[in-house]
C-alpha cells in the first residue's frame, strides 16, 4: 500500500498559533478608538453650535438697547453700551455659559462664549473635555426706505 503524505502547510507551524487573536485584538482596539473620536468630535460640533447660537441671541438681546431718544427723533440710532452690555450678561448667566459682551463705536456688539464638551469616550484615554468657542456680533444700522443711512 502507497502512504500519501501532505506537504507542510502554514497551519503546522505551530509559531504562527494564534497570530490571528493579536491583529483582531489590535484591529478591535483601533475601531473603538475612531469610534470614540467620531462620537467626540461629533459632540464638540453640537456644543460649538449651541455656543455659536446662545452668542447670537446674547447679542441680539443686547443689540436691542438702543438710545431710544435719539433713534425716534431720526438721530444717529447708537446702542446704549453699560445696557446692551448688562443685557447680553444677562443673557449669558440665564444659559449657563461663560463669555462677555463688548461695544465698539457705539453701535457694534460683540459677543464671545466660552465652554466645553465633556467627552465620552476619550475619557478613557484621559482627554476629559474639549474647549469650545463662538462669537456674534449684532450691528445697530438706520435704514430708511431699505437703503441703510
Amino acid at each position: 500500500m502507497r502512504r500519501i503524505t501532505r506537504p507542510a502547510s502554514v497551519h503546522d507551524d505551530v509559531r504562527e498559533r494564534g497570530a490571528i487573536s493579536t491583529w483582531v485584538a489590535m484591529t478591535t482596539v483601533a475601531m473603538m478608538l475612531f469610534v470614540g473620536i467620531a462620537v467626540d468630535f461629533g459632540g464638540q460640533v453640537f456644543a460649538l453650535q449651541h455656543v455659536r447660537d446662545v452668542a447670537a441671541q446674547a447679542a441680539r438681546t443686547g443689540g436691542q438697547q438702543i438710545n431710544a431718544s435719539q433713534a425716534m427723533r431720526g438721530q444717529d440710532a447708537s446702542v446704549e453700551a453699560a445696557q446692551a452690555r448688562a443685557a447680553a450678561n444677562a443673557y449669558l448667566r440665564a444659559a449657563d455659559v461663560d463669555g462677555n459682551a463688548e461695544v465698539f463705536d457705539g453701535t457694534r456688539l460683540v459677543v464671545t462664549v466660552s465652554d466645553r464638551y465633556d467627552t465620552k469616550v476619550l475619557s478613557i484615554i484621559g482627554v476629559k473635555s474639549l474647549p469650545v468657542t463662538g462669537t456674534s456680533e449684532a450691528r445697530l444700522a438706520r435704514v430708511v426706505g431699505g437703503i441703510e443711512q
